[in-house]
């Protein structure tokens, strides 16, 4: 799988290289639609090309911050067109699967509808989150022109920063490899541990109201 992106994130330093804008924003927009492929190695790339001369500064910013915010608005429509009412019929029939009940969904929708600016904002310099946010803002009918703003507030920010880091290092871009792995792994931690949390707090109250076997004697 590890030689699988490699050949994809070369394909797609090429596309940048080839296309130019153009290709930065198709790069930006595959990267929302597909989490592995990393914006925080792409950026930094289009910055070094920057540093040395192929590209301006805004325009890289603009080229990817503009195929992030097209992708987040797939995503979003994705998320319109699912909709609630089939998500709520999903739990309701399987949810106790996943240990979860519709009041979860309940509680999720309202947390959102809360701080749906601030998700939106923060969720942009999240691996992984960064494309999944979108999802439940569509769903949650979050206006659009907020949701919108916030993305590409949000996405702005986290673009300028990994390309200006990448304008600062120059042909040494590649050395912020390490880096974001680690970033990685710590984000990948903290969601796998959220998880098993959720999962020991859950277990016992879904086996507690698992039905008994009737007494067949």
């Amino acid at each position: 799988m590890s030689k699988i992106l490699e050949q994809i994130h070369l394909w797609l330093e090429q596309m940048i290289i080839t296309l130019g804008y153009t290709g930065i924003m198709v790069v930006m927009f595959l990267e929302s639609l597909f989490p592995p492929i990393p914006s925080e190695l792409l950026m930094p790339f289009a910055g070094s090309m920057a540093s040395q001369g192929h590209f301006s500064f805004s325009g890289i910013l603009l080229a990817g911050t503009a195929g992030s915010l097209l992708g987040a608005l797939t995503l979003y429509y994705l998320g319109q067109y699912v909709g609630e009412p089939l998500i709520r019929t999903f739990i309701r029939r399987y949810g106790h699967y996943l240990l979860m009940a519709e009041h979860d969904l309940n509680r999720s929708l309202d947390f959102f509808e809360r701080y749906s600016e601030s998700i939106v904002f923060l969720g942009r310099f999240i691996p992984l989150v960064r494309s999944l946010i979108s999802v439940p803002a569509g769903m949650n009918r979050m206006p659009l022109g907020r949701f919108v703003f916030f993305t590409a507030l949000g996405s702005g920010l986290w673009n300028g920063l990994m390309s200006y880091i990448g304008v600062i290092l120059g042909e040494n871009w590649a050395e912020l490899l390490i880096f974001v792995k680690q970033y990685e792994i710590l984000v990948v931690a903290t969601l796998v541990a959220l998880i098993l949390i959720f999962v020991l707090k859950r277990a016992p109250q879904f086996i507690a109201f698992q039905p008994k076997p009737e007494d067949t004697e």
